[in-house]
Parts: structure tokens; C-alpha cells; sequence
């Protein structure tokens, strides 16, 4: 009786933990349709572009200990309620940079929205590892990263029809991000509400232990922490120049809007490909399904490299797909084993996304370059994706006498 009623809360904070996945999957995925709107909004090239991800992502190296200072303090169900709080707040930011026509200020709140992404991460990702056995932790962080990619698939596809268009003033075109954040922050403050009131089962220490240790004297979690900046920084990458790759005369000449409806397919993929993948992870391991990915990863922007037209365009979004269950699988590769570590390793782990905030701006860089352009830029994530081949090879493997360094 008392499994039964462990179980039953378990599945309940499960589901509400996927509401989370959900809310900063769909501020993640409208950066996409900001870039090309800003780009042509205030005239800029793709570096100044970038820099949208750049403050965004660059709010995970910057917020992720402080969150997790934070977290320690104030428990985990305070922590999500402010984490979502401080989402709307940011939000919110965008109505008066809207009227102001302020690039700083859209920046500005874009960091302050992703501060709380970082929040409700640093509960959300090692609260799904322990809500259940260990050998399918990779199974469940999956199923949660498919509900957060349903939010990328579905957020562009309702951004671009709302956000992109031709405008007779900037004012208007300004003015036209208003309504999506506007909800966006209504949605997140409502959802804070609803989980101040909610009882979750009590699973995670939040108590304020102090762990002592160097935890990436692991080599796990080392190498994790950079195989996980590594794939975030691709996979950022290669959906913030979607638009504008799709609009090379030599890709599909696609005009702006007509090109936003096929960044759901690349979102769409990680989100068919992470359903998928909880169910894979069931029978085979982590490592394999990651080795595997990775390659599949590299061939497809091989080929997006070495193309032109539709054969481009459809690798390029192919690897939306073996994406997917990447995030998942190196995480839960990197805290293996770790015991009273790993909600220290999961903090660290957090600071991962930051490769979102430098990976773009570096492929903007690139493709800024005559010599290189756009389209020979995707060499960046290629590169990327091969690292991570490395780490599913041998990179997460733990070496003799570890734990012993740690501690000293």
C-alpha cells in the first residue's frame, strides 16, 4: 500500500513537472523568430544578431550557481514558484522596450526570462531523475524533454504566424512581440500561482547541507559538462539560422515567414525523437543511443556542407531528430554514480547551456566572413556533434580513485 502511494505521487509530480519543460521550451524556440525580426527591425548584421542567444543562454554560466545557492536557501517548490515569477517579469520587459524600440532593453528581458529558466531547472531536471529507478532515469528525463519540445515545435509555428510579416512602420513591427510575451507572462505568473498551493513529495534535499568536494575532479561529469555545452551550442545554432539558411538563394529562397514554418520540423524532431527515445532507453543504454545520435548527427551536416538546395535543407533539419535525446542521456551519463554529489553535479550541469550563448555568436561570426559564409558555417556544430562521439566512446567513463580525490 504504501509503493502504491509512493508511486501515485511520484506519477503526479512527474506531470507537474513537465509543465516546466514546457514554459521555457516555448521561450527558447521563439528566440528563433526574434532573430530574423530583430535582424531586419534594427538593421543588423548576424553577429549583432546573436547576441539575442548570447544574452539568453549567457544567463545559464552567469545564474546557474547563484540558482543553485538560491535553491539550497529557499527549498524546491518556493524555488519553481520564483523561477516562474521571475519568467513574467521578463516578459513583461518587453513591452516597454517594444515602445521604446530599445535592442538593449529586448536583451535585457530575454536575460531576465532565461534567470528563471535557469531556476526551474536546476529543481526540474535532477527531480525527474529521482522519480523512480535508476536504470530508466534517461527513460523519464526524455519523456519530460518531449514535452518541452512540443513547446519548440508548437511556440514558432504560433510566433511566426503572430511576430513575422511585412509592417508599414517599425512601430508596428516593433509592437509586434507585445502579444506573445504578454501571454507568455500571464501564463507564467498563473502557473506560479498554481504550484504555491500544491503539495510535492519531499525527494530532493533542500535542507542546506553543505557537500564539500571538488565534483569535477569526476571525470564523468567533466567531460559531461562540456560534451552537454557542446550539444546545446549546435543545436542553438543550427535552429537561430534556420530562417535565414532557408532564405540563401542557393538553399530554397524561402521569404521569412514561409521559411518560420518549417522550424517547427526541426523542433518537432527533437520532439518525436525524445517520445521515441524514452521508450528506446527502456532496452538499450544510454551510451549506445548517444554514440549513435552523434554520428547520425555529423553525417547529416556533412551532408548539409557539402549540398546545395533541398538536399541542404532537409539534412539540415534532420538533426532536429537525433537531438533529442542528447541533453538526456549526457546528463544522466554525467551524474551516475555520483550519490550525495548529485545535486551539486546537477547545478554545474545547468551551466551548460551557456554553449547557446556562445556557439551562435561564433557561427555568426563565420558567417559574416566572405570566405565563409552561412552556408560552410555549419562546420561549427559539426564539430560539436564530434566531441560528443568522444564522450559516448570513452568520455564518460569514471577512472580508479575518483571518489577519494573528490573528498580530499
Amino acid at each position: 500500500m504504501e509503493d502504491s502511494t509512493k508511486n501515485s505521487k511520484f506519477k503526479g509530480a512527474f506531470a507537474l513537472m513537465t509543465s516546466l519543460f514546457f514554459i521555457w521550451g516555448a521561450i527558447v524556440s521563439l528566440n528563433d523568430i526574434l532573430i530574423p525580426h530583430f535582424k531586419e527591425l534594427f538593421d543588423m548584421n548576424y553577429t549583432e544578431t546573436m547576441l539575442i542567444q548570447f544574452c539568453f543562454f549567457g544567463a545559464y554560466f552567469l545564474m546557474a550557481i547563484p540558482a543553485s545557492i538560491l535553491i539550497q536557501r529557499i527549498g524546491y517548490k518556493k524555488g519553481i514558484s520564483f523561477g516562474l515569477v521571475t519568467i513574467g517579469v521578463g516578459a513583461l520587459i518587453f513591452l516597454p522596450a517594444s515602445w521604446l524600440l530599445s535592442y538593449p532593453l529586448f536583451l535585457f528581458g530575454l536575460f531576465i526570462m532565461a534567470t528563471g529558466s535557469v531556476i526551474l531547472q536546476v529543481v526540474a531536471n535532477p527531480f525527474i531523475i529521482v522519480l523512480g529507478p535508476p536504470e530508466t532515469a534517461s527513460s523519464r528525463l526524455n519523456l519530460a524533454q518531449g514535452i518541452n519540445s512540443l513547446a519548440t515545435t508548437l511556440a514558432p509555428l504560433a510566433g511566426g504566424l503572430i511576430i513575422l510579416g511585412h509592417y508599414d512602420s517599425v512601430e508596428e513591427s516593433a509592437a509586434a512581440v507585445e502579444g506573445p510575451y504578454l501571454g507568455l507572462a500571464i501564463f507564467a505568473f498563473v502557473i506560479a500561482v498554481v504550484f504555491s498551493f500544491l503539495k510535492l513529495p519531499k525527494i530532493i534535499n533542500t535542507d542546506g547541507e553543505k557537500i564539500k568536494g571538488n565534483v569535477l575532479k569526476f571525470k564523468r561529469l567533466k567531460m559531461g559538462v562540456i560534451a552537454l555545452t557542446l550539444y546545446v551550442g549546435a543545436e542553438v545554432a543550427i535552429g537561430s539560422f534556420i530562417i535565414n539558411f532557408l532564405g540563401e538563394p542557393n538553399i530554397a529562397g524561402m521569404v521569412e515567414k514561409k521559411a518560420a514554418t518549417y522550424i517547427p520540423l526541426y523542433w518537432g524532431g527533437l520532439m518525436v525523437g525524445r517520445f521515441l527515445g524514452s521508450a528506446i532507453l527502456q532496452k538499450i543504454s544510454a551510451q549506445k543511443v548517444l554514440l549513435i545520435s552523434a554520428f547520425a548527427s555529423v553525417f547529416l551536416l556533412a551532408i548539409t556542407i557539402l549540398s546545395n538546395g533541398y538536399i541542404a535543407m532537409w539534412s539540415m533539419l534532420a538533426v532536429g531528430l537525433f537531438n533529442s535525446i542528447m541533453w538526456s542521456n549526457i546528463f544522466a551519463l554525467s551524474i551516475d554514480g555520483l550519490g550525495k554529489y548529485t545535486n551539486k553535479a546537477a547545478g554545474i550541469l545547468v551551466m551548460a547551456p551557456v554553449g547557446g550563448a556562445i556557439f551562435p555568436l561564433l557561427q555568426g561570426v563565420l558567417a559574416d566572413m566572405p570566405a565563409i559564409g552561412l552556408h560552410m558555417s555549419y562546420i561549427l556544430p559539426l564539430l560539436c556533434y564530434g566531441f560528443i562521439i568522444y564522450y559516448a566512446l570513452v568520455g564518460y567513463k569514471p577512472i580508479d580513485g575518483e571518489l577519494e580525490k573528490v573528498e580530499a
